[in-house]
């Protein structure tokens, strides 16, 4: 079966585990690594057919247009990463709309097409910052993949749906939410979607865990970013714990994906909500309650 492959394309200095670290006016000052990292990423999925969904950054993309256009080009899906990878619920609403607003144009200029999805930055719609969704529906994001059913210290709302769902957000609006995968094990929800935990969990738990869904016939929803298959990247200096949360496993990632592009097929977000009926090809969302 089809399962969902979704990139976060952002470089590794906009990581929030380095933002104390790490001033935003000194992005443009630093070497960035997102376009090439973000090329190998392609060529892999070209090698094994798959296709996926890339979260653009605005910020990546209005310095890099062209590294859009390829992406789309390939045949991929562009969709919003929101534009200064900021912690929802550290911004004020009038700061997210213009955000949300200029990202979306950002790739709509240079695609020519319809930005249908969004996802925040470290998937910071929680509790405190529901009123996100009024935004993205205000800016006609037809779904969100921000929502993480999971305890973590910084994001997640845990007991929120773990499968795809219309969502209504707090004025009425209906978006389509597709949440990170995760995992029931012993009452306990387990973060198995990709990312640092992918670099985490030894292959085999992966496999184990995406096997297990996909006999339930459940796709999983996988992500990762560019700097995540980059070992050579310039060591920030920062706690014990966010050192491990950014580089553990950095040189293992990518032969990793590898063999996960070679063990499952995959499509893109949009593809796959379409596949299940959740809005209509003419991108009317289907209100069904």
């Amino acid at each position: 079966m089809k399962n969902v492959l979704t990139i976060d394309v952002e470089d590794y200095f906009h990581v929030a585990a380095l933002s104390k670290q790490i001033n935003k006016n000194d992005w443009d000052s630093l070497a960035p690594r997102v376009k090439n990292n973000t090329y190998k990423l392609l060529d892999d999925f070209d090698r094994y057919s798959a296709k996926a969904t890339f979260f653009v950054l605005g910020w990546v993309a209005e310095r890099f247009p062209e590294l859009v256009k390829e992406i789309d080009s390939r045949g991929h899906e562009v969709a919003s990463h929101g534009y200064s990878h900021q912690l929802i619920y550290k911004q004020s609403i009038d700061a997210f709309k213009e955000e949300t607003s200029l990202s979306k144009s950002i790739l709509e200029d240079i695609t020519g097409k319809e930005v249908k999805g969004y996802r925040a930055a470290s998937y910071s719609i929680t509790k405190k910052s529901l009123w996100a969704l009024d935004v993205l529906y205000e800016t006609g994001f037809k779904y969100d993949s921000s929502i993480y059913p999971v305890h973590h210290d910084l994001y997640g709302i845990h007991g929120s749906p773990s499968e795809p769902h219309l969502l209504k957000a707090p004025s009425g609006g209906v978006l389509v939410e597709y949440p990170p995968t995760t995992y029931n094990f012993m009452s306990y929800t387990l973060p198995v979607a990709g990312g640092g935990y992918f670099r985490l969990y030894p292959y085999w738990l992966t496999r184990y865990f995406y096997n297990s869904l996909n006999r339930q016939n459940k796709p999983f929803a996988f992500y990762l970013h560019p700097w995540e298959i980059d070992p050579d990247q310039p060591r920030v200096k920062t706690s014990l714990f966010s050192r491990f949360r950014h580089y553990n496993n950095l040189n293992v990632c990518q032969k990793r994906l590898n063999k996960l592009l070679s063990d499952y097929e995959f499509t893109n977000m949009n593809q796959m909500l379409d596949s299940m009926g959740l809005y209509l090809p003419d991108n009317e969302i289907k209100v069904n309650y």
